[in-house]
């Protein structure tokens, strides 16, 4: 397989770590990770891909293995401006995009904001529907229904090693659940310190004023109707298989598999289906 190569760039200013494999002239996948992972989540997709593709995926600022400065807009807004930022320090003038978790959104404000930039999008996992929220919402919606400190502090319970074994393990029981590697939480645990803690606590809390611009993400995949795929594993307590077909109502021409075994974390679990179906993806929308 191809190598990954393991990277540090400043982008403006900050310390950024990012994975990237593949040749530099070949058409752009551009990979924004989740909560509370980083790009660690793309390690195994990367290299299946980049004999065809330039990978490229970075850890958010307070993320992974970069930097945490002072100053940096520590919201959807700001991580879309730094994803910007990131696709022109690394020469990924249009690009494909997956989307999953609160990468979704993020990639999205980053359509919005660069439409001519979107080559396809790959969405696997991502919710824009306030409609097909699943029951995993429950504790955020009783914040945004009263947000004082005292369920503030609720949330911030789920910021825990136990929290994060909870995430990772979303939606993926008995040998499937098996298939989900401990060093997801441990890893990303212990890269958490305080400030980190703090930071995660606002952008949960700051979900209400993302879930306020569903109708703008859904507005633009009206508008520009990009090819997309949409692979979901339906066993998500926050995204169950609704919040897939829920794409179809703006991206009729969307193609939607769904992983009935599947939870969260796809690319753990289901990488085998996943990449076959990818590269049939893009080997038909995204070529040089």
């Amino acid at each position: 397989m191809p190598n990954v190569l393991h990277r540090i760039a400043l982008i403006d200013g900050i310390e950024t770590f990012y994975r990237e494999a593949g040749p530099a002239d070949a058409p752009v996948l551009l990979l924004p990770h989740g909560y509370p992972c980083s790009s660690y989540e793309f390690r195994n997709l990367i290299p299946r891909l980049a004999d065809r593709w330039r990978l490229l995926a970075p850890d958010f600022p307070g993320c992974g293995y970069s930097g945490t400065p002072e100053g940096f807009a520590y919201d959807f807004d700001g991580y879309a401006r730094f994803l910007e930022q990131f696709a022109e320090a690394t020469g990924a003038q249009r690009f494909a995009l997956y989307l999953h978790d609160f990468g979704s959104q993020i990639g999205l404000r980053l359509a919005i904001r660069r439409p001519t930039r979107i080559a396809a999008l790959i969405v696997q996992n991502g919710d824009i529907y306030e409609d097909q929220l699943g029951p995993g919402y429950d504790p955020l919606k009783t914040y945004w229904a009263n947000p004082t400190p005292a369920e503030k502090a609720k949330l911030a319970e789920a910021i825990t090693l136990e929290g994060y074994r909870h995430e990772f393990l979303n939606g993926s029981e008995g040998n499937v659940g098996a298939r989900i590697p401990p060093d997801l939480w441990t890893l990303h645990w212990a890269l958490t310190d305080e400030r980190r803690r703090a930071i995660a606590l606002e952008v949960i809390a700051g979900l209400k004023e993302n879930r306020d611009w569903f109708p703008r993400y859904q507005a633009w995949l009206r508008e520009h109707r990009p090819p997309t795929l949409i692979l979901w594993g339906p066993n998500d307590s926050y995204m169950p298989a609704g919040a897939a077909r829920a794409y179809l109502r703006d991206l009729p021409d969307a193609e939607v598999h769904l992983f009935e075994d599947g939870g969260h974390w796809l690319l753990e679990t289901h990488l085998d289906q996943a990449v076959e179906r990818i590269r049939d993806f893009l080997g038909r929308v995204h070529t040089a």
